[in-house]
């Protein structure tokens, strides 16, 4: 592993692909590397990836041998963005060693994969033989689940004497041609055809039938033509979010009215509910800011003989603190070298909170008394940094907790531990145990006896910490000092070569060494005086312990 303090970051503005909806896997989007001026050989090295913000879905993924960017999930324009005009995906670039994000726009373009529908196989239309020439009934219209030029663009109704089809901006009507009379003509059956713009062109039938009334004169008329209401997210079931009133100038059963859901999507019907007598709509699903901030309902408003007309209801859903954050590890340098210099990066995390406005900003610590700290870096995305020197023989293992909290009221927070470990070096010289060792040896002692053991300790790891003995080059009386004594490499025990003769010398000098095996191997030094009696050692030990006392 390298090791190099905050790296720079470098943070690009957007690069922008254009493509259509529900293309292959793998087809190619784009080259990333060509058009960002990247080289593509070290997207591999740099440890290149896609992420998707605020989700785990990832659309899109980089070739690394090459720089494409191709189609790693299905697309669907549709499912994505609903009816929106313009459906962008975000997502983001990011690459190591420096630190660097690139923003990446993806334009998905409609194709014609949808065919107009109505809500229903048959629509039915009370009409009273009274309603005048020029009379007008709007007529539910059909949805296409495309935009712009694939979604529904004209209607076609079948050819008949008593109505024809108008057209508007945001409705469909039939507009009677020529007076009904129930006596001659009770019921009628019309074939509407709804056509998109599409190429192939794509269509959708349904069938009105149309029952001929005696007179209702009146339609229903809603107090407001739009209805505006806001709504917490975490809203108990069966809190009043709105009432929506219609009044109908007739009497009896023809004044009598009754709300309904029209055209709404079955997740909406799911969250609310309407009373059909009195117009209450109620929360009777669970609302989430997070999926879906503003919802706009059709209600219809219907009389006993069957006139309709139509409201909207807005409703906002309001953002509560209901999030906590989420904290990713993104990189992770493990272990680490107990000699890296302060503000040396170890780690990448990011913290994102699905929580809108201060619901949603974080602020990211780390527990007190480790040698580490948080440095803020691009967007949500923070490096974890040494504060200073390592030892690894004082503390080989930490346990670091991180902890995200964000600015809702109440707050909400979250915890993420990190277990670095300290690697080892070769920083400590082996040390021994005594200050001075002293070695006696009886005259005409046998070769290969045993004089005295010296003892070195070395606190690094594994072969930094291996001990291993030898003698340094010296002489006694004209020859090498390793024809008189010898030492076991690895227990440090000094043994006589020959034996020895008191009239020749009665003491000397030796150096130890003791060396580890790291890479540089340190090592140190140590003198062991040696006696030679002329009697045993016991009483040579003793006699000179005397003199010397």
């Amino acid at each position: 592993n390298r090791y190099i303090p905050l790296p720079r970051v470098i943070l690009h503005g957007d690069i922008s692909y254009s493509f259509t909806e529900e293309m292959r896997h793998g087809t190619v989007i784009g080259n990333i590397a060509k058009d960002l001026g990247i080289d593509a050989n070290t997207l591999s090295l740099r440890k290149a990836r896609i992420d998707t913000e605020g989700s785990d879905k990832r659309f899109c993924e980089i070739n690394l041998r090459n720089g494409d960017l191709i189609v790693s999930e299905r697309i669907d324009r549709e499912g994505l963005c609903g009816d929106k005009a313009s459906c962008v995906l975000k997502q983001e670039l990011m690459l190591e060693n420096p630190l660097e994000l690139q923003r990446i726009s993806l334009h998905v373009q409609d194709i014609n994969d949808n065919s107009p529908q109505f809500d229903k196989n048959l629509i039915h239309i009370d009409i009273s033989e009274s309603a005048s020439k020029g009379a007008r009934f709007p007529i539910e219209e059909a949805h296409d689940a495309d935009i712009g030029k694939n979604s529904v663009q004209s209607y076609n109704l079948q050819t008949n004497e008593n109505f024809f089809l108008g057209v508007g901006t945001n409705s469909v009507e039939l507009v009677l041609n020529k007076q009904l009379d129930r006596e001659t003509l009770q019921e009628i059956n019309l074939l509407l055809t709804a056509l998109d713009g599409g190429s192939p062109q794509r269509s959708g039938t349904v069938v009105i039938h149309i029952t001929v009334l005696d007179a209702n004169d009146n339609v229903p008329v809603f107090s407001q033509a739009v209805y505006e209401a806001s709504v917490p997210e975490n809203s108990l079931l069966d809190t009043v979010v709105v009432t929506v009133s219609a009044t109908d100038a007739d009497t009896g059963p023809n004044g009598d009215i009754t709300y309904n859901f029209d055209h709404v999507s079955d997740e909406h019907v799911s969250l609310f509910s309407l009373n059909h007598k009195t117009g209450e709509i109620k929360v009777m699903g669970s609302l989430d800011y997070e999926t879906e901030s503003s919802m706009e309902l059709r209600v219809r408003a219907k009389d006993g003989p069957g006139l309709t007309s139509y409201c909207t209801v807005v409703i906002d859903i309001t953002d509560v603190n209901d999030n906590p954050p989420a904290i990713n590890l993104k990189s992770l340098s493990n272990p680490i070298p107990e000699n890296v210099p302060p503000g040396t990066e170890v780690g990448i995390i990011n913290v994102q909170d699905r929580d809108s406005e201060t619901n949603g900003q974080v602020r990211c610590s780390i527990q007190q008394g480790v040698p580490f700290k948080l440095v803020p870096s691009i967007k949500n995305y923070y490096s974890l940094v040494t504060t200073g020197q390592l030892d690894r023989e004082l503390v080989s293992d930490y346990n670091i907790t991180i902890t995200a909290t964000d600015e809702g009221s109440p707050p909400l927070s979250s915890s993420k531990s990190v277990q670095l470990s300290v690697a080892d070096i070769n920083d400590n010289p082996p040390v021994f145990e005594e200050q001075s060792y002293s070695a006696y040896v009886s005259e005409n002692n046998k070769p290969g006896s045993t004089l005295c053991s010296v003892n070195a300790r070395d606190p690094d790891w594994r072969q930094n910490g291996t001990v291993v003995y030898s003698l340094l080059a010296g002489e006694v009386n004209g020859a090498p000092v390793s024809s008189y004594l010898s030492v076991n490499g690895d227990t440090g025990v000094i043994h006589a070569v020959r034996s020895f003769d008191y009239e020749q010398f009665r003491s000397f000098k030796i150096h130890v060494m003791a060396r580890d095996n790291g890479s540089p191997p340190l090592s140190s030094n140590m003198t062991v005086s040696v006696w030679n009696c002329c009697f045993s050692t016991f009483w040579c030990s003793v006699s000179l312990s005397l003199v010397l006392s």
